[in-house]
């Protein structure tokens, strides 16, 4: 049906998103809807501001409308100017412009900007003690003003270079600590920097403004190899035994399928396949997952199938996990449903001398690095779900086999006189 001008219906057929290309090569889409419309002779383009295409599509509607009884001038004035970019002048004005025109998610652009904001605050000395983490009184919303205030232009390669120098001067001489300093600088510079990719400032105009990131270097890779210090059997031994259900829940899926936290608190029900002894970590509603090839099928051992059967006879959510706490999807920040379940295995896991920032992603680890010894490396990685055996052997995997010449024996047994001969 043909549906007047003057009707929203009309203009909803003619809504589209606008496209640009990715610095890999690919077509990103934004998330706006945009319309062109004509009137008088004359066509314009305008960004409607919203993803909902309802909305959208009635505010394309009102531009009409302001046309044919103002005129060009009048329309342009009212919808022209309120959806035209904002100068981009400070850090609050380039993250507001991020927001507002990337499709990247908003959990990761969040994570970047707190990388970003730290950078910002360090280099040029912006105070930031314990108020700087007072969300209730108001001490943190203080800090983050000071830091959105700066100018871009006061953010240059130098400035962030000397940060740098004086990140990892900071860390003192020992080896461990420099160590330590430079996988920490680095990882805040990747994500940082990762604010002026060309996928998120390809709508916002920064009118000859560079990257304060550009020429500065990231320090050479770190060794990242996991070293196991565990006994994974008598771990598991214990677990059963001391922990309460919904975090023993949790200590197996890391460490017996290697699911990562957020993995494990989002897992459903119909992730398990009883019969092909398999989980699937796949998208839902509630889940994104980290990256795609992490969305894939986890062979599951025969007893853990039966463990975790036994537990779904008697759940009461479509959940693994129970939790009363509702999944956020949308937040900005790592929202676990079930954060009371983790406190418990965290602490359990400390006790046990489980350590590292991270002692639940330590039992994934654990994990890789079992089978890479009995199955090699090729099926670590495809039980890792990691997007290539690269990254498998430079981040997790410790081969604990002994290698050795097999040369010893021409040396006799140590502390028997007569069977060490020389010459």
């Amino acid at each position: 049906m043909n549906y007047p001008k003057s009707d929203s219906r009309h203009w909803k057929a003619k809504l589209f998103r606008q496209t640009y290309e990715s610095r890999d090569g690919g077509v990103k889409t934004v998330g706006h809807f945009s319309a062109r419309i004509q009137y008088g002779g004359k066509r314009e383009k305008f960004n409607l501001g919203t993803s909902n295409k309802e909305t959208a599509a009635i505010k394309a509607r009102d531009i009409y409308l302001s046309l044919v009884a103002g005129g060009w001038d009048a329309a342009l004035k009212q919808y022209k100017v309120e959806t035209a970019p904002k100068s981009v002048t400070t850090v609050g004005d380039l993250l507001s412009a991020i927001q507002n025109t990337s499709t990247g998610r908003a959990k990761t652009i969040n994570q970047y900007r707190t990388r970003f904001y730290q950078i910002v605050a360090e280099a040029l000395a912006i105070e930031s003690g314990a108020e700087r983490y007072d969300y209730k009184k108001g001490g943190n919303e203080a800090w983050v003003k000071k830091v959105e205030a700066v100018k871009l232009t006061e953010l240059t390669p130098d400035l962030i270079q000397r940060w740098k120098v004086s990140y990892l001067k900071k860390a003192g001489s020992s080896p461990a600590a420099q160590r330590a300093a430079k996988i920490s600088v680095n990882s805040t510079l990747r994500q940082a920097r990762s604010l002026f990719a060309p996928k998120h400032l390809a709508f916002v105009d920064l009118k000859g403004i560079r990257s304060p990131f550009e020429g500065v270097k990231l320090e050479p890779r770190q060794s990242m190899r996991y070293r196991s210090e565990l006994n994974a059997e008598q771990l598991i031994k214990d677990a059963v035994k001391e922990l309460k259900e919904e975090p023993l829940k949790a200590f197996l899926l890391a460490v017996m399928a290697g699911l990562r936290r957020s993995e494990i608190d989002s897992l459903q029900w119909s992730a398990f396949d009883w019969e092909k002894k398999t989980l699937s970590v796949s998208l839902t509603e509630h889940f994104a997952g980290k990256s795609q090839s992490s969305l894939a099928t986890v062979d599951l051992d025969d007893e853990l199938v039966a463990t975790f059967r036994g537990y779904h006879a008697k759940a009461k959510s479509p959940f693994v996990l129970e939790s009363r706490v509702k999944p956020r999807p949308g937040a900005k920040y790592e929202h676990y449903r079930a954060d009371r379940t983790f406190a418990q295995l965290l602490s359990w896991l400390r006790k046990k001398g489980v350590g590292g920032k991270s002692p639940i992603h330590t039992l994934r680890k654990e994990m890789g690095s079992i089978i890479n010894e009995r199955h090699g490396i090729y099926a670590a990685s495809r039980a890792l779900r990691q997007a290539g055996i690269e990254i498998t052997a430079q981040h997790y995997l410790d081969t604990r086999k002994r290698a050795t010449t097999g040369l010893g024996s021409l040396l006799g047994v140590p502390g028997k006189r007569g069977r060490h001969r020389t010459g």
